[in-house]
This record gives structure tokens, C-alpha cells and sequence, in this order.
């Protein structure tokens, strides 16, 4: 019997390795844009997932961004279909802040998560890569956004609503989602978008990783990705000595939330950080910047007796011994 291609057999372990961890007979749905990457995640889905009884359907969405944006989102559901998954296409109107990319992408999310909850997918699989990782990881350090966004992806994360999103390719090259669909007789879209140097993410892999790999060598992508596994690590033990201290040192007030400025003093700077901004999202559902949790923190490290801190739908300031944080309007 022939060998099978390497990049075929790549891609499927790791979308096997991905479906060993949802239950017998449950329901995965793929993400599926037409890209090299989405499809070669479809095919290798509709590949291993029957051989360990799940179910497998694929949500397209057209986000109406292109004139041919119909055509290419039927395209995509008709090869799910050839594949073996159940196809569903879903149009979406594209508008909201944070321009065109940040509007497509919620609406997408929103589709997806939908979707999951109709038919109670076990999981919705995403297909980012080893390349798109790398680009999330230097695209926040570039932004000063701290550790979280340096952590890149989470390979699976649950929601708020429970739903699992799952990104099984996040070990592979881009590259090899090509070279797989290659070798599958499959043809991939190619989104115009990927190639618009208006946005940062294409400047990135159009420009900025070519020149880090030029200049400093081979593996940049790699590295970069590395950090993103160390410090999601880092984050983790991090957040169960958050839960450990929390417990103690919060209180639920009529209008909020008070933390102990004692408590809080007592803690290194990262971990009384990483407090604040768990207090207020948990809270009032607002993720601090870097700016705003320092400002709160001096209430603590540097008190001379400042009023209130108004905060995106909270403010915070310090009665006695606590810092108090109150929603906007109370």
C-alpha cells in the first residue's frame, strides 16, 4: 500500500489527538471558511471522527464582505458535504466598531455559537495554525498588551455559554494545511483579505515575521509560540493562587465588591495586579487595561488619600482599610 503523504498524516493526528477528549456519539461542528486551513480541518474531521462515533456537520458564513461572497460560502458547504459533513451556511450583516475584521469575527462567533448550542455540540473546531499563533503573539507584544494576550490561543477553551472551542491544528504550519489539501484533490479559497496590507495581521505575515526569519534566522514562528505555551502555563498557576487568596480577602458590598487593601498590599505586584483585573471582570464584566489596574493598585502601594477611580462601568476607591468597587451610576 502507498505511504501515506506526511501532511496528511500530520494533520489528521492532530485533529485525532483533539477528538480523543469528547464523549462517543456527540456532535463536533467545523468552522469552515473554504481556506486551505479550514478545509484541511474539515477533511481530516470528516476523516477520524466517524471512527470514533461522533457526529460531524460545518457552519460557513458569509459575511457579504465580497461580490462573490455567496458563491464561495455554497462552494464551501457543497465540498463539507462531498467530505461527509452536514453542511449549514449562514448569512450575516457586518457592522459594528472596531472595524470590518473585529465585526466579521463577532458575527462569526456568534453564528458559531448559535450553531452549537441547536444541535449541543460537543465542540466547535477552529482552523488556526502554528502561523496564526505566532502572528497573535507578536501582534500583542507589539500592542504592550501583557501576558494574557502573549499567551496567543488557548488550544481548548469554554466559554461563558459552554461552549468548547477547540483548535486542533495549532502545532501546524500553515504550509502544511496546503500542501494537505494538495494532496486531497481539494482546491481552497484564497480570502483576498489575507493578502490587504491593510491590516496589522497581514503586515505581520506579509512583512514583519519574513524580516524576523531573514535577520535573526529560521524558527522565529516556533519560538514565538513556545513563549505563548509558557506563559498560558505561568497564567494557569497563576490563577489557582488568585482562587486560593480571593476567598479571603473579598466581600460582596450592597453596590459591589471591596477587597482588602491589607491583603492586597501584602501580594508581589503581579499577583495583586491579576486580583484587580479578576475582581473587576468577574464583577462588572470589564477587562482592565494595564494603565487603569496600576491606577487602581496605587490605592493600595501609593495611598494619600485620592478620591474615586472611574473605571470602564465601575469605580473604585479606598474606604478605610478596603478598596471599594462600586457600577457606574450607584
Amino acid at each position: 500500500m502507498p505511504s501515506l503523504p506526511p501532511a496528511i498524516a500530520e494533520i489528521r493526528l492532530a485533529v485525532r489527538t483533539a477528538l480523543a477528549a469528547l464523549p462517543e456519539g456527540s456532535t463536533v461542528i467545523v468552522a469552515l471558511s473554504g481556506g486551505a486551513d479550514s478545509l484541511a480541518l474539515a477533511a481530516a474531521t470528516a476523516f477520524e471522527a466517524p471512527r470514533r462515533g461522533l457526529r460531524t456537520a460545518s457552519v460557513t458564513v458569509d459575511h457579504g464582505l465580497q461580490d462573490d461572497s455567496a458563491e464561495v460560502a455554497a462552494r464551501a458547504a457543497r465540498t463539507a458535504a462531498e467530505l461527509g459533513l452536514d453542511p449549514l451556511v449562514v448569512r450575516v450583516d457586518v457592522a459594528g466598531e472596531g472595524g470590518p475584521e473585529a465585526a466579521a469575527r463577532d458575527a462569526r462567533y456568534r453564528v458559531l455559537r448559535e450553531a452549537a448550542a441547536d444541535v449541543r455540540a460537543a465542540a466547535v473546531l477552529l482552523g488556526h495554525t502554528l502561523d496564526d499563533q505566532a502572528e497573535t503573539v507578536l501582534l500583542g507584544l507589539a500592542r504592550g498588551s501583557g501576558a494574557t494576550s502573549l499567551q496567543g490561543m488557548a488550544p481548548v477553551r469554554e466559554d461563558d455559554d459552554g461552549v468548547r472551542w477547540v483548535r486542533p491544528l495549532l502545532g501546524v504550519r500553515r504550509e502544511t494545511t496546503r500542501v494537505f489539501c494538495a494532496a486531497s484533490a481539494l482546491d481552497p479559497w484564497d480570502d483576498p483579505h489575507n493578502l490587504d496590507d491593510r491590516y496589522a495581521r497581514v503586515r505581520v505575515r506579509e512583512r514583519v515575521l519574513p524580516v524576523l526569519e531573514a535577520e535573526l534566522g529560521p524558527g522565529i514562528a516556533e519560538a514565538l509560540v513556545r513563549t505563548a505555551e509558557q506563559l498560558r502555563e505561568d497564567a494557569e498557576a497563576f490563577d489557582e493562587m488568585i482562587q486560593e487568596t480571593i476567598e479571603d480577602i473579598v466581600e460582596h458590598a450592597e453596590a459591589g465588591i471591596s477587597v482588602s487593601a491589607a491583603a492586597l498590599a501584602a501580594n508581589p505586584a503581579a499577583l495583586r495586579n491579576r486580583i484587580i483585573r479578576l475582581v473587576v471582570d468577574s464583577e462588572f464584566g470589564v477587562s482592565l487595561t494595564r494603565t487603569q489596574t496600576v491606577e487602581v493598585a496605587r490605592l493600595v502601594t501609593d495611598w494619600s488619600g485620592q478620591g474615586p477611580i472611574d473605571l470602564p462601568g465601575c469605580s473604585a476607591v479606598r474606604h478605610g482599610g478596603r478598596i471599594v468597587f462600586t457600577a457606574s451610576g450607584r
